[in-house]
């Protein structure tokens, strides 16, 4: 297929590394330091005073960071909350109004329209809802609060280069709370890293260019390691007799393998025999199972949520045609205080749960999954209120 426009990526210039600023403290005096050190590392000092100069703080942007609370709710809630119709309807009429970008995505890199698409629905409904946050007040406002400067501080020099060159206002450019920005929300250093000029006018514009948009996330997603034109998740069933303690993430088998325990895909055929693939069960052996293939782990590396990863690469695979998934009878959900008790007890027994949050994620999974074996409990993964009684 030809190429209608250039697929150049931004350009970057190496710059010497950047120190971490000690996190807290008052506020005006990190951000001079910050200042300080984008100007010891080769920014402009006058162009970083006009950065830095109206950043404020913001609570409501630290009120995001803690109140994450969908999070919490298992894999079917979660997912049939966010997987509407009107979103799938949506998605069909967006890769046919833009088909010819897709083509160019999947030529070059490898990546599915699905797969996109899902990350477009769910991040801001095909570009409809892309947050009203000051970016550059969110991206401070998280660097100076010590629960993750590290990820955050780099965000803030990634955004003063996007200054520099002209593709960033920090009194007027707004995004998500976390400081991603445009249709398919990515981060300032993404932007620099793995920006991709789609439509051919010279600027990576994210916010409103879907060209741009959709080719910037297929060359990050290629640059997290995606591998081109392999499957990524698939509905399985699995037999009765399936030894659980082998499922999940932590346990890969060949497909090969797999069909030979006796998991089948609910509908047409698995993956390569060769592939690699873990038995993924989100609500444990009486509900939905999945066959996760190399490609799920890249999801990890846009978000850590397990039930948001697992439900943009379901969703990806029912914009392709898959049905319904299965919802089967799973054991009743675990209350948020619950999953707390668990985390304190599994803490205490010395599991690292990543942290006491109420959120079930791959650590607590697996914590509970090695608790479940030392008891003699169905290992699944999947808490009940048997596992928290029994601990």
């Amino acid at each position: 297929m030809k190429r209608l426009f250039p697929l150049a990526p931004l350009l970057v210039v190496a710059a010497p590394a950047l120190a971490e600023i000690p996190c807290g403290g008052d506020f005006g005096a990190f951000k001079d330091a910050m200042a300080a050190e984008a100007v010891a590392a080769g920014h402009d000092p006058a162009t970083t005073a006009r950065f830095f100069s109206g950043i404020r703080q913001s609570d409501a942007v630290l009120k995001a960071d803690r109140r994450q609370g969908i999070f919490q709710l298992p894999f079917i809630d979660f997912s049939r909350r966010i997987i509407s119709q009107n979103r799938i309807d949506n998605g069909k009429a967006n890769l046919a109004r833009y088909g010819e970008v897709f083509d160019r995505v999947e030529e070059t890199y490898g990546v599915s329209p699905g797969v996109l698409l899902a990350f477009w629905a769910l991040e801001t409904d095909y570009g409809a809802i892309q947050g009203d946050y000051n970016t550059a007040n969110a991206l401070v406002t998280l660097s100076h609060d010590c629960r993750r400067p590290e990820l955050f501080q780099p965000q803030v020099f990634a955004a003063l280069t996007l200054y520099e060159q002209g593709d960033f206002d920090p009194a007027t450019t707004t995004g998500a709370w976390a400081g991603e920005i445009g249709m398919v929300q990515m981060l300032p250093k993404d932007i620099l890293e793995n920006g991709v000029d789609g439509d051919g006018d010279g600027h990576v514009t994210l916010k409103t260019s879907v060209p741009d948009a959709l080719m910037s996330g297929g060359a990050m997603l290629q640059a997290l390691g995606w591998r081109p034109n392999e499957p990524w998740l698939q509905e399985i069933t699995v037999p009765a007799e399936l030894n659980w303690a082998e499922t999940g993430l932590a346990h890969r088998r060949s497909v090969a393998e797999w069909e030979a325990l006796g998991i089948r895909a609910r509908n047409g055929d698995l993956g390569p025999a060769d592939l690699p693939a873990a038995v993924v069960l989100p609500q444990g052996h009486g509900g939905p199972a999945f066959l996760a293939y190399p490609n799920f782990d890249v999801y990890f590396e846009w978000n850590q949520s397990f039930v948001y990863v697992l439900s943009a690469a379901y969703f990806a695979t029912r914009l392709e045609g898959a049905q319904i998934y299965d919802a089967g009878n799973p054991s009743p959900a675990l209350s948020g205080e619950q999953i707390l008790a668990l985390q304190g007890k599994l803490e205490a027994r010395g599991y690292d749960v990543g942290g006491v949050d109420g959120i079930l994620g791959e650590k607590t999974r697996a914590a509970i999954q090695s608790e479940q074996v030392r008891l003699g409990l169905p290992a699944d993964a999947w808490p009940t209120r048997a596992l928290l009684d029994a601990i």
